[in-house]
């Protein structure tokens, strides 16, 4: 859920490096979540002139204002329209699935409990997640700018939504919805390494420069949301922007996509288009190699 913003105050990572046990006493108040104008529609946004949609939207995002007051998630009702849309997009992305995405991140699915048939509450995967790698999930109205949205991970948090994109577009969404979140980023933080790798993020975001968060930004992008990932010889996928999008995860292993070996100097470097189908993604060799890359990447932060 980042935006291209950068600008904000440096912090101090929530904890020590190395410390990847972070306990109710150590988060800070959820009340504390000072971001603007994120619950906001764009007018490229499939419902924006969708009246019912952006009452319904709304009501979803109030619910994670509610969040901040309280501390607790309020699961969503959803209604049959978008139930619809879950099982649409899902069963869509079920055989790719099968085809392409990383063997650890179909047994995740399985053992969060995603199926086709319903959407699920945050309240059931942050349950789960908390018991196997001491993660959680804290909902949030939508776009947040980087350094905020990334800081959160610093507390293995991750700001998720509620809502669900336009029934029109069930291909397509231009902001984070429940599909995303949940087909994409929520399992894989049932792997410990990923899990600390996302840590390691959220330390750095607490203390880069705007230089470093740029690069930080560029490092999320092609590892969390376009990351492809070396899998008993074939190449599998791992990142949130391909297992949430049937689009995406077909064309990042068709014949216009470089896979390149990730190289983390290159990564940092890469300029990309959101708006566009992606022609260079990277491939990590596992995810330990991955957090262990991160670790000594975040360590640097502040010695140049």
């Amino acid at each position: 859920m980042l935006t291209d913003a950068t600008t904000a105050t440096i912090d101090e990572p929530a904890a020590a490096l190395e410390n990847f046990l972070v306990t109710d006493e150590d988060l800070p108040e959820f009340r504390d979540m000072k971001f603007e104008d994120i619950n906001q529609l764009d007018l490229d946004h499939p419902g924006a002139s969708d009246e019912e949609y952006r009452e319904r939207r709304d009501y979803i995002a109030s619910l994670a204002k509610r969040f901040r007051e309280t501390g607790v998630i309020t699961d969503v009702d959803y209604n049959p329209r978008e139930q619809r849309v879950w099982r649409y997009v899902t069963e869509e992305l079920a055989e790719l699935h099968e085809k392409h995405a990383s063997p650890f991140y179909l047994k995740a699915k399985r053992d969060l409990g995603i199926t086709t048939v319903r959407i699920p509450q945050l309240t059931e995967m942050n349950r789960r997640l908390k018991e196997l790698t001491g993660f959680r999930l804290a909902p949030i109205e939508g776009l947040v700018e980087t350094r905020a949205f990334l800081s959160w991970l610093s507390y293995r948090v991750m700001l998720s939504t509620q809502y669900i994109r336009h029934h029109s577009r069930p291909d397509y969404t231009p902001e984070p919805d429940v599909v995303h979140e949940s087909i994409g980023h929520i399992p894989m933080f049932t792997n410990s390494n990923f899990a600390d790798f996302s840590q390691f993020i959220g330390h750095g975001a607490r203390i880069a420069s705007d230089k470093q968060l740029e690069e930080l930004g560029r490092l999320y992008w092609f590892t969390v949301e376009f990351g492809l990932a070396e899998d008993e010889g074939e190449i599998k996928a791992y990142g949130a922007g391909l297992l949430s999008s049937f689009g995406e995860l077909e064309h990042a292993f068709g014949d216009e996509v470089e896979r390149r070996p990730f190289n983390l100097e290159q990564v940092i470097n890469m300029p990309y288009d959101y708006s566009e189908m992606q022609s260079i993604l990277y491939v990590i060799p596992s995810y330990s190699y991955l957090k262990e890359v991160t670790r000594k990447y975040i360590e640097s932060f502040g010695k140049n």
